[in-house]
């Protein structure tokens, strides 16, 4: 090493849930932990579009927590600015980060195009921050790698990856650095989730990034949720709606159509068309089939639960499907509203008081989700201002991610009293009742670091 300064630069996810990324600067080498997009609010959205705080082709590796958007999404734009060098993961975590890099770039080119055929962009032309073939330069990148087992990186710098829970693949990460150990939490899974096994709890951290999404909230249990989604169903139904779930197309739209088939089973909801909207969900379908060691689902559940549903891939389809009024019950992406098919059903559909909206997982601030949750009577679909007059209910025991109390047990057996904590992936509040909680818990001082801070460690 150069020196023994090691230098932590805070480039997302600090001061706010989405985007990201932290590089770990140890004088010789520079590491970066996760590389995902911004989302929600449009400033932090427009960030996507500068160059990073830091010089892009010096950057030795990427290592990923997990495959989901705020995690994975930048890494296109990254290799476009001259990053080469190679992408870590897990097996299944790689698998999805493909799916849904090829996602992304597909919906941005197709709102691209749309833009300019219908000239509602203030960007003439309107361009994408990446496209498909950015991906395809990017996939040749990533390296597999298996989990619990210590990677050597460098001279004197190795990892190891720990399953996390959360989405199939997710691990949080220790690297440890010339003996001293840094762990990053990713997004932490909940503790009893019907197709998940509990996430495994660090042992050691001398330096430990924290994530506080759900800071200072407590979840119902999922088995409480399936009562009042058993309900939403039957009273949408009984009164001629449909039901439509914005959900994220990695775990939670699995979950979701676990627990629409077992209701069914049980008959307990009418036999209504249940549609998943999602070449990318569709994709994770099949991923769960070849990731038995992931989750709790078995082969028999998995084609059974499918042969149940209309998985939906083509475009078409979804145009015809999202002017029919009879009764169905539709999961599609995106979770938060950002972008997906759920638009083009909420396009034609937002007017009908007999339908309801189901959000069942975080809504990030300055997200369309979030703003129906605040009490927007309306939202801009493509260009255009949409009145919305639907049903809407939430049902937090169903999220992806640990809650406070879980979050404070995750940091249960950690031996050691760590030099730094820091407090990242959450927005003010959450944060500062993590920060609280960790003090009266375990006696230790937490940070919360701005968007762009750079700290030593020594």
């Amino acid at each position: 090493m150069k020196n023994n300064k090691i230098s932590i630069h805070f480039l997302g996810a600090a001061g706010t849930v989405t985007g990201s990324k932290y590089l770990v600067d140890t004088g010789d080498r520079k590491i970066l932990i996760d590389c995902g997009l911004f989302q929600g609010l449009k400033e932090l959205r427009l960030k996507n579009w500068e160059y990073p705080p830091v010089e892009v082709s010096e950057i030795d590796m990427v290592l990923l927590t997990h495959g989901h958007l705020d995690h994975t999404g930048y890494l296109p734009r990254l290799v476009k600015l001259g990053f080469k060098g190679h992408i870590y993961g897990t097996n299944p975590t790689l698998d999805i980060a493909k799916i849904i890099l090829n996602d992304s770039a597909k919906i941005q080119e197709q709102d691209a195009e749309r833009a300019n055929k219908e000239g509602y962009s203030k960007h003439s032309p309107a361009e994408p921050l990446y496209d498909l073939k950015d991906v395809e330069k990017t996939i040749p990148c990533f390296k597999g790698i298996p989990q619990s087992q210590w990677i050597p990186l460098f001279d004197g710098i190795r990892a190891r990856f720990q399953y996390n829970g959360h989405i199939l693949g997710a691990t949080y990460i220790e690297l440890e650095v010339h003996g001293k150990r840094f762990v990053f939490s990713g997004d932490i899974g909940r503790t009893n989730d019907l197709l998940l096994y509990p996430p495994l709890k660090p042992k050691k951290a001398d330096v430990l990034f924290i994530e506080s999404t759900y800071g200072g909230r407590f979840h119902p249990d999922e088995v409480e949720a399936i009562p009042r989604i058993e309900k939403l169903v039957n009273e949408t139904i009984n009164r001629g709606g449909s039901l439509f779930i914005p959900s994220f197309s990695v775990e939670r739209a699995q979950l979701m159509m676990l627990i629409f088939w077992r209701l069914l089973k049980e008959k307990k909801i009418p036999k209504v068309q249940m549609i998943m909207d999602s070449p990318m969900g569709a994709n994770v379908l099949e991923l769960f089939h070849h990731t038995r060691d992931w989750h709790r689902l078995n082969e028999n559940e998995c084609d059974e639960m499918c042969s149940h549903f209309t998985v939906v891939s083509s475009y078409r389809e979804t145009m015809e499907l999202r002017t029919d009024d009879k009764p169905k019950i539709v999961i599609a992406g995106s979770g938060m509203l950002t972008g997906g098919r759920m638009l083009n059903y909420l396009e034609t559909q937002a007017q009908n008081p007999n339908n309801t909206l189901l959000f069942v997982g975080y809504q990030a601030e300055g997200t369309r989700g979030r703003k129906l949750l605040e009490g927007d009577k309306e939202l801009k679909v493509y260009g255009k201002w949409v009145p919305f007059k639907m049903q809407m209910a939430e049902i937090e025991g169903l999220s992806a991610h640990a809650d406070h109390a879980e979050l404070m047990a995750w940091m249960s057996k950690i031996k050691n009293k760590p030099e730094r904590i820091f407090i990242v992936h959450g927005e003010k509040e959450g944060a500062e009742a993590l920060q609280k909680g960790i003090v009266e818990t375990y006696g230790w001082n937490a940070e919360i670091p701005q968007l762009y801070n750079i700290e030593g460690i020594e």
